[in-house]
């Protein structure tokens, strides 16, 4: 297994672990409280987008385990998946430091190396897909 396939590989596998963070979300911003003053329709609708952005993030990391090597090998179809990956975690980590104030819910060690964590893990996301799209292995 040449190296592109290989960091493929590891953020495929690092989707998943996304998941524990934001299986932990609703309890750490306590989601119970903050969203009972909302409409129900609304409280739905935040659960819903909640649910659809894991099945995003389960959907990229299934389809980069299931295709590394034609992703790695720049398949044109893969290079955009490649690419279209890359500026979705780019433009999360843009809402992170120009939309998002996360300062008030960072209020112990834990928090904060997981905020900082899941940073890293989203910049490593965009640089091996990124680097996928514009440099497949085989052109």
């Amino acid at each position: 297994m040449k190296t592109p396939e290989l960091l493929l590989r590891i953020a495929g596998m690092l989707h998943f672990t996304i998941l524990i963070a934001s299986a932990m979300a609703p309890r750490v911003l306590d989601w119970r409280t903050n969203l009972a003053t909302l409409h129900p329709f609304l409280r739905r609708l935040f659960w819903v987008y909640g649910v659809f952005i894991v099945m995003v993030i389960i959907g990229f990391g299934t389809l980069t385990l299931l295709n590394a090597n034609a992703m790695a090998a720049g398949e044109p179809v893969a290079r955009s998946l490649c690419a279209f990956i890359a500026i979705f975690w780019l433009a999360r980590l843009a809402v992170q430091w120009f939309v998002f104030d996360c300062s008030p819910f960072l209020t112990n060690l834990f928090y904060t190396a997981g905020y900082h964590g899941l940073t890293l893990l989203f910049i490593c996301l965009v640089v091996i897909y990124g680097w996928a799209a514009i440099y497949p292995l085989h052109q």
